[in-house]
């Protein structure tokens, strides 16, 4: 059965940077089978209710400004698959949960980016989904609980975000990270670790330096998600960490 997965998309630009990161996410395509589809929920996507891409040719989004040039010219051509959309669609909505197709969406850069390092070839099919913030954690685990049976059709789910996202206190000239950052993600780390999901889910009540680590909500709610995926065994494994700018975590967890 195939894991579920959550990864911090850090910049955009990360597509065409090699760093420790970069390169982890290249090998790990690499090692990992390849997965029959992939269905990936990007904090970029946020909507009152649940929605689910069925674009059977979705379009590459430049959903950011003030990049490179040839950034805006980066294209991931990767297929939807609109079985897999359905299929989503069913299990979301046998549990009681709210979710509609959506013909129109394309592939933004929480999902390209990430995809263009572990699959360059664009050769598994995507559906991409999106997050509502003003979920609780509670709500957002129960709709990765709701898909886990995917995986054992060899479907990747993928949770793309951050732990850590607070872009208003970048800072651009150093690598090193801010302790405030290192200590809340050493906090979700220990609870990660043992799924204790009592304090995850109340982490803005518990966790140290919650304002600074997690000003919105959308970049950390993929990570419910795709523990919810990892309900049955209920196992984390924390597979490369580190930071970009000081304040953006640049993490990588496993859940089966």
């Amino acid at each position: 059965m195939y894991p579920s997965f959550f990864f911090a998309h850090g910049m955009p630009t990360i597509v065409n940077e090699t760093n420790a990161y970069t390169k982890f996410l290249r090998t790990l395509g690499l090692l990992l089978p390849k997965p029959k589809g992939i269905a990936i929920v990007s904090a970029h996507w946020e909507s009152g209710v649940q929605l689910i891409s069925s674009n059977p040719k979705p379009d590459t989004l430049h959903d950011f400004f003030g990049f490179p040039d040839a950034l805006y010219e980066t294209v991931y051509p990767a297929r939807g698959d609109l079985v897999l959309s359905m299929e989503i669609e069913k299990l979301l909505a046998a549990d009681g949960i709210r979710c509609e197709l959506n013909h129109r969406r394309g592939l933004d850069h929480g999902v390209w980016t990430l995809l263009s390092l572990l699959y360059p070839l664009a050769d598994v099919p995507v559906v991409e989904l999106s997050v509502n913030p003003k979920l609780v954690p509670e709500e957002q685990y129960r709709i990765g609980r709701a898909l886990k049976s995917l995986k054992a059709r060899d479907v990747m789910i993928i949770g793309s975000g951050g732990t850590v996202h607070n872009l208003a206190k970048l800072h651009w000239q150093t690598e090193d990270a801010e302790e405030w950052a290192v200590r809340f993600d050493r906090w979700l780390a220990e609870k990660i670790a043992v799924w204790e999901l009592e304090a995850l889910f109340d982490y803005e009540g518990r966790g140290p330096f919650v304002r600074e680590a997690v000003p919105s909500r959308e970049h950390l709610a993929p990570l419910f998600i795709s523990m919810g995926a990892g309900d049955e065994q209920q196992s984390a494994k924390l597979l490369h960490q580190e930071y970009e700018y000081g304040t953006l975590s640049l993490s990588a967890w496993m859940f089966r």
